[in-house]
């Protein structure tokens, strides 16, 4: 078996990354746009793309763009229903960062004549009126 590919290691090695906020002081939106997503169907093995799309509030960090963009690329490999990878993705980026808002939306092509947009949001005094 040959050496493992500079890429394919990155990715297999891919943590994500927070980063010091220019402006913490200041509520701004970071909106980014992940339009080449994949990951595979539990059921049926076949690959589902989408697009993915994180909007923010940061805290007193930002995320690292190129970690995520290889956090987002281990998905390739992996088995979720739309539902588990989008809500799985908002946790991560939460974990990492503890924005004051986020959003991520994953609008996924259709197959099989099923189009599917899961949009799934984090609020941190929702968490607080839940009494969790």
């Amino acid at each position: 078996m040959g050496k493992m590919k500079k890429g394919t290691k990155a990715i297999l090695e891919a943590k994500l990354t927070a980063v010091p906020n220019p402006y913490p002081d200041r509520d701004y939106e970071v909106s980014i746009t992940l339009p080449e997503f994949t990951c595979l169907c539990p059921i049926s093995g076949y690959p589902d793309f989408a697009t993915i799309h994180v909007k923010y509030i940061p805290d007193q960090s930002i995320i690292e763009l190129k970690s995520l963009k290889l956090y987002i690329n281990q998905f390739r490999d992996q088995s979720h229903f739309h539902e588990a990878a989008v809500n799985k993705i908002l946790d991560d980026l939460v974990h990492c960062i503890h924005p004051r808002w986020m959003e991520v939306i994953g609008d996924f092509n259709p197959r099989g004549n099923v189009k599917t947009i899961v949009r799934v949001e984090y609020r941190p005094e929702y968490k607080k009126e839940k009494g969790q």
